[in-house]
């Protein structure tokens, strides 16, 4: 068995006797590198399967070790620069406002620039933080908004329109307006196909459907620009490593086999790395990438979690790549957290450039 390459410090207890004086902890300086420490930390038994996974039989699901020419060690150094959980909490509610879960104007963003001009904060990722809040908002906030489906229907029946409702009631205008499909007594499934053909719907249904998919950026039926921008992300990702002469499958040859194999996906990070790839001294057996801010909030590090934990267990110890930076308290188990600070993010500026292009 190979040794454990990280140990933590042990915990000291109290005798149960006589209470001790305890002796004073050193002061650190100020600053980020103790928290970048932490976030560059990897799992001990994560590490060991990521390591293992070069001689164990079987191997990992889409890892093949008969690898020509042999796995070589590649050791990256990875700058980081996180954004202080102290600057997040100072960010969040200048960037959000109630009832407003759609684009922003640039006027609005303006504003947003001006509020957070002294903070240590871009303003792209104020904005992705923006989303975070109000993905998190809508998550935890469902439950609430659907016990009121029956009034929502009313108000709408009496003349309220979907986005006053929104604004009324804090929610993304598409959640309202499947509340008060809810409210109509209609199930999930007939819910879910009638938002995909929306002619079908009455001539104000559709009016205010329209409306509501237009004012929302966190439950609209439609995410197609937001999968495009994350696939250019990820071709960009996979460029980097590319130039560095590392070896790997990406995310779309492992669909196509498992679906072969097991007539489903399975497990699929956007990267699998075929060689002992060592970032900031880490072992890293995949990457994955998020086209976000990596925010220290419940759900999306719930979320995020939940998804590292499947890869974990079967290949070991990655790292997930956040396109805004992360916040310096976040942690998750199994997965070290890097930035897009080495990567050439020209192709993502020319692809957003080509959608504003067609706004216009």
């Amino acid at each position: 068995m190979l040794p454990l390459l990280f140990d933590g410090p042990l915990n000291e207890h109290d005798d149960g006797k006589k209470r001790q004086k305890r002796r004073p902890r050193p002061r650190r300086k100020s600053g980020q590198k103790n928290t970048l420490e932490a976030n560059s930390v990897g799992d001990d038994e994560a590490i060991q399967r990521a390591l293992s996974r070069f001689s164990v039989d079987p191997p990992p699901m889409g890892f093949s070790q008969n690898i020509e020419p042999p796995a070589r060690i590649v050791n990256i150094k990875w700058k980081l620069n996180a954004v202080k959980k102290s600057v997040q909490t100072k960010a969040s509610p200048l960037v959000q406002s109630p009832g407003e879960f759609g684009f922003l104007p640039e006027e609005r963003v303006q504003q947003i620039a001006e509020k957070i001009k002294n903070l240590d904060i871009t303003l792209e990722q104020s904005l992705s933080l923006r989303s975070a809040l109000n993905q998190e908002k809508s998550v935890y906030s469902h439950g609430r908004l659907m016990s009121r489906a029956n009034e929502l229907k009313r108000r709408y029946d009496s003349g309220d329109s979907v986005l006053s409702l929104s604004t009324r009631f804090d929610a993304p205008p598409v959640n309202v307006f499947r509340a008060i499909l809810t409210g109509r007594g209609w199930s999930k499934n007939k819910i879910k196909e009638t938002l995909k053909a929306p002619s079908k719907m009455n001539e104000k249904d559709r009016e205010q459907f329209q409306l509501a998919e237009s004012a929302d950026r966190v439950s609209s039926v439609n995410q197609s620009e937001t999968q495009n921008a994350a696939e250019v992300f990820e071709d960009i990702l996979c460029d980097y490593f590319t130039s560095l002469n590392i070896r790997f499958r990406r995310q779309e040859d492992l669909l196509d086999e498992q679906k072969k194999s097991e007539g489903r996906a399975i497990i699929t990070p956007d990267l699998l790395l075929l060689d002992d790839v060592r970032i900031n001294g880490i072992p890293c057996a995949w990457i994955d990438a998020k086209h976000f801010f990596g925010a220290d909030l419940r759900f999306p590090k719930k979320k995020t979690q939940k998804q590292v934990d499947r890869y974990v267990n079967e290949y070991g110890q990655g790292a997930i790549v956040y396109r805004h930076g992360f916040c310096d308290t976040l942690r998750l188990k199994g997965a070290i957290l890097l930035d897009s600070s080495p990567l050439d993010l020209e192709p993502l500026a020319t692809f957003h450039e080509s959608i504003r292009l067609k706004s216009e």
